[in-house]
């Protein structure tokens, strides 16, 4: 008889970042201690975490260097003396005159685990005018990443990769019980997309999808949703944080991710 995976508990932690980086960090390490006090053991982090532009130049004048940056910096201590996993949402990278928009998985020997850089850049003419080409700016992308975590298998995706439901397959099928989708979704997209793709990838995918988000308003008038979402593999929200303010540590269950697939394997088909 197999043994039962052990429960554990998440956060994801909902940001409205600024173009100020020093704040932006201070605001991420009382959020990520509060969580800590409420039971977590892995806290996730929203897209663009450190810093929000009114564009993609911002992000770029403000980016480094994975070993300088200051908030990778802070984040290693955090986990090393929390004890805890935490998932930087998405931070901007320099490296060798190229910029990727990169999430990284810190373990609780404050060392880094894991990285995944964004394979779907955001490109779009959307109806209320707003435009966006993160392709002219930042590098793709090339490798899925997965990390064992002590509860089960993690996949790592960003964002705008949500619409592409074939990269979640790919996780699935790499046995992945969880996936995180740090986000900066528009206000625009969010109110119709977004609580409809994260549920059906789970539902697809039977497994649990952890979303934080980028909330309220940011330099350049630029408006995200918010909404930081955990989803079971049903496809039921546990978590929807409508306050930005209020932290919600949820208690995860892996052997849900087992009923589903048995009930519905889905996954065991290759074509």
């Amino acid at each position: 008889m197999k043994k039962k995976s052990k429960k554990f508990k998440v956060a994801c932690i909902q940001m409205t970042s600024k173009n100020n980086m020093d704040h932006n960090i201070l605001e991420v390490s009382k959020k990520i201690n509060n969580a800590k006090k409420l039971g977590a053991d892995l806290v996730i982090l929203p897209e663009n975490v450190f810093y929000m532009s009114k564009n993609f130049k911002g992000l770029i004048k403000n980016s480094y260097e994975e070993k300088k940056h200051p908030g990778i910096f802070e984040i290693k201590n955090i986990s090393l003396n929390l004890k805890i996993f935490i998932l930087l949402g998405s931070v901007c990278i320099k490296n060798k005159g190229n910029f990727f928009n990169r999430s990284i998985l810190i373990g609780p020997d404050g060392k880094i685990k894991k990285r995944y850089d964004k394979i779907h850049l955001f490109t779009a003419k959307l109806p209320d005018g707003s435009t966006y080409n993160e392709k002219k700016f930042f590098k793709s992308g090339k490798k899925i990443s997965i990390y064992n975590l002590p509860w089960g298998k993690i996949g790592m995706t960003i964002c705008y990769d949500l619409r592409f439901p074939y990269l979640y397959r790919k996780l699935a099928q790499q046995n992945v019980s969880f996936i995180s989708v740090p986000s900066a979704f528009t206000l625009f997209t969010g109110k119709l997309h977004w609580h409809t793709l994260l549920k059906a990838r789970a539902i697809e995918n039977g497994c649990y999808f952890f979303a934080p988000a980028q909330s309220g308003k940011h330099p350049g008038h630029i408006k995200t949703f918010g909404h930081s979402l955990i989803v079971d593999p049903w496809g039921k929200i546990i978590c929807d944080n409508k306050n930005k303010d209020k932290i919600f540590v949820k208690e995860i269950d892996p052997n849900i991710v087992k009923k589903a697939r048995q009930s519905i394997p889905s996954l065991n088909y290759k074509k």
